[in-house]
């Protein structure tokens, strides 16, 4: 259930919205969700304004103890998945530079006792760049510009993965097109791209699934194994 899911936003979106959609995929649960949006792919005629609310907003967060009232964001699970959100910090910085907000681990006080980092963006992210292909599984944003929203498309399922996936915009014809062209298995639209019923099929493509779904009527299938038989009696 691997993936590097997208948030395609284009620039007829509900724009405050979008911004709060992104950073609720991104950064809840500490981006610790096989559905997390780590990908945001922006077309052009707004990617500077939402690139700057959404570095806003994100410094906004609050990061602790999620037992805590008013806690955006908790720790990562451990201390191996610290240093993966630590190596490929690291790695953003030396290809893409400094991220625009984020990128340390948090210490002294509370934050000795759990394993907590900032949460972090980077933004211009080209497509052959390593946070624009590997999963980080942790608060880390990579925000890339697309010059259309047939080039978002394209961008998003330019992915070994195919999980989740979400669109915001306000136009109902590109939400036919995303949904009819996005190589993912759970869409989600004007929505954050992290989350589920549980009544309904869950899985991915490509390199996220090996085919059946879980989750719903779907389950029974999941954990089935049938045998066909033909019998003249």
């Amino acid at each position: 259930m691997g993936g590097k899911n997208p948030t395609i936003v284009l620039a007829d979106c509900d724009f405050n919205s979008a911004v709060e959609n992104v950073v609720n995929a991104a950064f809840f649960s500490t981006g610790q969700k096989c559905t997390a949006t780590s990908r945001a792919i922006v077309e052009a005629p707004i990617y500077d304004k939402f690139v700057a609310a959404l570095v806003e907003r994100t410094k906004k967060l609050k990061v602790g103890n999620g037992m805590e009232a008013g806690i955006d964001i908790g720790p990562a699970v451990d201390e191996g998945q610290l240093e993966t959100d630590l190596k490929y910090i690291a790695i953003g910085r030396q290809e893409n530079g400094e991220p625009l907000c984020g990128g340390n681990r948090l210490t002294g006080g509370a934050y000795d006792k759990g394993y907590f980092v900032e949460p972090t963006v980077f933004a211009d992210v080209k497509e052959g760049d390593t946070l624009a292909k590997e999963e980080v599984f942790g608060p880390v944003l990579a925000i890339m510009k697309a010059n259309d929203p047939a080039d978002a498309l394209r961008m998003a399922n330019a992915t070994e993965f195919g999980l989740s996936a979400s669109i915001q915009t306000t136009n109902i014809s590109r939400v036919f097109e995303f949904v009819y062209g996005c190589e993912a298995g759970l869409l989600t639209v004007n929505l954050p791209s992290a989350g589920v019923e549980y009544q309904l099929p869950f899985g991915g493509t490509k390199d996220s699934s090996f085919g059946p779904k879980e989750q719903g009527p779907a389950a029974m299938d999941f954990y089935s194994d049938y045998k066909t038989v033909y019998l003249k009696y």
